[in-house]
C-alpha cells in the first residue's frame, strides 16, 4: 500500500459573492480529486487546537500527525532546520520577513503594503539579508538567509512568549498597534529600515515598478523543536515535498526524506507537474508514503487573488493528483490518499483563521459509493464526521 496525503495550503474558504456565493474549492474544476470524493470518506477536522494561532506550522503538524500540543516549540526553528542552522538548546529562532511598508517618515505610522515584498527573489532578498547581517549581525544575534522573503535570526539566549504578529496577518493595516513590545525587536525593525530603503536592489526593483523589500519583520520565535521520528511513529518510510522552509524543516526534524523540485516556487507560477512526478518517482522508489504540500492556494488567499486561488486547485487536480494516481494505478500499486487543507485562509480576510477543514480519505482497496459528487466544505460537513484533533487523521491513513 502507497500512502499519500495532498495537503493544499489555505484552499478552504468562505462563499464568495463573485462567485455566485460558492467557495473556491465549490468553483474549481477538479474532476481527479471528485472521483475520489464519490468513492471515499469525507469529514471535517480541526487542525489548529485551542490556545494556538493558526498558523501553517501548527496545522502541518497536525496533518503529519503530530499533536502541537506536545511537540510545538515555535515556527522559525523549523524553518532554521531546513536552512542548515544548526542550533543549540539556548538559542531562539526568529522568523524574518523583508516586507514592504509604506514611506511615512515615522516607522510607527507606516503600513503594511506587502508582507511578501512582491514576493522578491531569492538572489535579491540574500543581498539584503546580507546588508543586515553587516549592520546589525552581531555576537548576540545573527540573519540567515532563506528562500524568497522568508529568512531566519538566531538569537542566542534570546527572549520567549513575546505574541509577535505575522505580517502577513496585518495586510494593508497600519502597523503601529502591531509593533513587538521588546525594545531590541522593534530597534532592529526600525534599523533595518534605514539600511534597506536605499539599497541598489531596491532602487532596482523601485526603478522596475516592484515593491522594494524596505524592512525587515521578526515574528514566529521558537526554541530547538523536538519532533520524533515519522517512521518510528507511523511504521512507514516517508518523504515530503515542499517549497517552503517551514514544511521542509517540519520533514527534516521527523527524518522524512526531502525531495527539492526544481521550479518549485510556493506560488502558483510552481512547478506543479515536477511535485506531481517527484511524488509517484519516491513511491515507486521504495518510500512508502508522500507528502506532498503546494502553497499556491494560500498565496493567492494572503494576496486577496480569487482567480489565482480557484485556478491553483485546478492545477493541483490537474497536475498532481491525476497524473500521480494514473502512475500508481498503471504500476498496479494500491494507494490511499488523504487530500486536505492545512487551514482555511479566507479571500475575503486575506489571512488564516482557525476553522476545521474539510477531508477527503480514499482507498483504491476499499472503494465505496460515498452519495457525494464533490469535495468542497458543505459536503464534508454533510456527512456530520468530526474529528476534534488533526492528528488522528494519519493514525485513520495509515493502517
Amino acid at each position: 500500500m502507497k500512502y499519500i496525503v495532498m495537503l493544499g495550503d489555505g484552499m478552504a474558504d468562505d462563499s464568495i459573492e463573485a462567485l455566485g456565493g460558492r467557495t473556491p474549492l465549490e468553483a474549481a474544476k477538479k474532476p481527479n480529486i471528485d472521483r475520489l470524493a464519490k468513492g471515499g470518506r469525507l469529514g471535517m477536522v480541526r487542525t489548529v487546537p485551542a490556545g494556538f494561532k493558526p498558523g501553517s506550522d501548527v496545522a502541518n503538524l497536525s496533518a503529519m500527525g503530530y499533536d502541537p500540543v506536545v511537540c510545538y516549540t515555535g515556527r522559525s526553528p523549523l524553518e532554521a532546520v531546513s536552512i542548515g542552522i544548526q542550533m543549540s538548546d539556548t538559542d531562539v529562532a526568529f522568523r524574518c520577513n523583508v516586507v514592504t511598508l509604506s514611506d511615512e517618515p515615522d516607522y510607527e505610522d507606516k503600513t503594511m503594503v506587502d508582507y511578501s515584498a512582491g514576493e522578491i527573489s531569492t538572489a535579491e532578498a540574500a543581498e539584503l539579508i546580507k546588508a543586515v547581517e553587516d549592520a546589525l549581525g552581531s555576537a548576540e544575534r545573527k540573519f540567515y538567509p532563506g528562500i524568497s522573503y522568508r529568512h531566519c535570526m538566531i538569537w542566542h539566549e534570546g527572549p520567549c512568549g513575546l505574541s509577535l504578529t505575522p505580517p502577513h496577518d496585518i495586510s494593508d493595516r497600519k502597523i503601529r498597534e502591531y509593533l513587538p513590545g521588546n525594545p531590541v525587536i522593534l530597534d532592529l525593525m526600525k534599523r533595518s529600515y534605514e539600511i534597506l530603503k536605499n539599497h541598489p536592489i531596491n532602487q532596482a526593483r523601485m526603478a522596475k515598478g516592484l515593491n522594494p523589500a524596505n524592512s525587515i519583520w521578526l515574528w514566529g520565535e521558537g526554541t530547538k523543536p523536538g519532533v520524533t521520528s515519522f517512521e518510528t511513529m507511523h511504521g512507514v518510510k516517508a518523504s515530503v515535498i515542499s517549497a517552503v522552509d517551514l514544511i521542509k524543516g517540519i520533514g527534516l526534524c521527523a527524518g522524512m526524506k526531502v525531495i527539492e523540485v526544481e521550479g518549485a516556487t510556493g506560488n502558483i507560477d510552481t512547478n506543479f507537474d515536477g511535485k506531481g512526478q517527484a511524488a509517484l518517482q519516491t513511491l515507486l522508489e521504495g518510500q512508502d508514503l508522500v507528502y506532498i504540500h503546494v502553497e499556491a492556494p494560500d498565496e493567492c488567499g494572503h494576496h486577496g487573488d480569487l482567480e489565482g486561488k480557484v485556478r491553483s486547485i485546478e492545477l493541483i487536480d490537474e497536475k498532481i493528483v491525476g497524473p500521480l494516481l494514473a502512475g500508481l494505478e498503471a504500476a498496479g500499486e494500491d494507494y490511499s490518499i488523504l487530500v486536505m487543507p492545512d487551514h482555511p485562509t479566507p479571500i475575503a480576510m486575506k489571512t488564516h483563521v482557525s476553522d476545521p477543514v474539510p477531508f477527503l480519505l480514499y482507498r483504491s482497496t476499499e472503494l465505496q459509493d460515498s452519495g457525494i459528487s464533490t469535495y468542497t466544505e458543505e459536503t464534508a460537513k454533510g456527512t456530520g464526521v468530526f474529528l476534534e484533533h488533526g492528528y488522528e487523521l494519519m493514525k485513520t491513513l495509515i493502517r
